[in-house]
């Protein structure tokens, strides 16, 4: 029977990676190594594991529980978040973070460590998208991640690399009121509305491993997007109206510039942990010393985010490091092109 289950698996996800899988294998083993594997090319060796963890994070950060258990719950320069399951309305995860970071959500010895460099590797062009599935393979056989990783077992992150995403470009009109319109294979629509403009930048920390006008972190409550060249501090969050709300450590996204704050449209959902904005869809993209098989999919794979200011035409966003409360005040739309393979 195992020997059965094993050959399951092993097609569904020989099939899956037919179909543009991005397979992240990461041993519990000290000393071994981390690879990729994607659609038709050799495994990719991105780096050793220099720790495993001995334990859960419970609670974690708060937006952890609009993620399903077993997913990647977060993806970023400086970290990945796994959610193991949910308790109590409080997220349970292990996460994965580069041999020299700063990353708070990562705590205790709840986390792996893996000898990359920030923005890079899974950290960065091979980053996974949220949502994206997380299993633990013993003995050749997989099972959903529901605790610590035994030692010798290994964590199987499957991403999906989307040729044609069904969304491609999101503009935002920066006033209160203002639409959050989606361009995909559906058309045009506008899929929410902003309730607190932005209009400064902050001390986001992952952004010193970001550049300018790129993503530093995805997840299930956030976009975060660094303003300021690598190895400078400085960027802008947008987040869902609920997470705003209900989250205590947000309180200050109603007092300060740095952040957005998008609402549901009329009758619909809330926006946490849902596409294409909280999920499934963004990721921080290749930097350094991040090779990906082709050009396009090297560029495809970096999403980017623009600006008017004034109502004027497109452009790049302002280098603006540190806590600067008026660095944005002339922005008046902002737009993120999303990833491709």
């Amino acid at each position: 029977m195992k020997k059965i289950i094993t050959l399951i698996l092993l097609a569904w996800a020989s099939c899956a990676n037919a179909e543009g899988v991005l397979e992240l294998r990461i041993p519990c083993t000290v000393g071994k190594q981390v690879t990729a594997v994607l659609p038709t090319l050799q495994p990719i060796t991105l780096g050793q594991v220099l720790r495993i963890p001995d334990k859960t994070n419970y609670p974690a950060y708060t937006a952890s529980k609009w993620a399903s258990p077993s997913t990647v719950c977060a993806s970023a320069v400086n970290a990945i978040h796994i959610l193991v399951n949910v308790e109590d309305g409080r997220g349970r995860i292990i996460s994965l973070t580069p041999a020299i970071t700063t990353a708070p959500a990562a705590t205790g010895g709840a986390y792996f460590v893996l000898n990359m460099s920030a923005g890079t590797g899974i950290f960065g062009g091979f980053a996974p998208l949220t949502g994206s599935k997380v299993t633990v393979e013993h003995e050749g056989i997989e099972s959903p991640l529901e605790g610590v990783p035994k030692p010798g077992d290994t964590l199987v992150i499957r991403s999906p690399l989307p040729e044609n995403p069904a969304v491609y470009m999101v503009d935002f009109e920066n006033r209160p009121g203002g639409r959050v319109i989606a361009y995909g294979s559906d058309g045009v629509k506008v899929i929410a509305r902003v309730v607190r403009k932005i209009g400064g930048v902050g001390r986001f920390g992952g952004t010193a491993y970001q550049g300018v006008g790129r993503i530093r972190a995805s997840h299930s409550g956030v976009i975060d997007v660094s303003t300021s060249k690598r190895g400078e501090i400085g960027g802008i969050q947008i987040m869902p109206l609920k997470h705003a709300l209900t989250s205590k450590e947000m309180i200050n996204a109603w007092k300060l510039t740095q952040w957005m704050i998008v609402a549901p449209i009329p009758g619909g959902p809330d926006l946490e942990g849902t596409e294409p904005l909280f999920k499934s869809a963004l990721v921080p993209g290749p930097q350094l010393k991040d090779r990906l098989p082709d050009v396009w999919s090297y560029y495809g794979r970096k999403p980017l985010v623009l600006c008017r200011r004034d109502g004027g035409a497109w452009e790049r966003l302002p280098d603006a490091a540190g806590k600067v409360d008026d660095a944005l005040r002339d922005v008046t739309h902002l737009r993120i092109y999303f990833p491709v393979w």
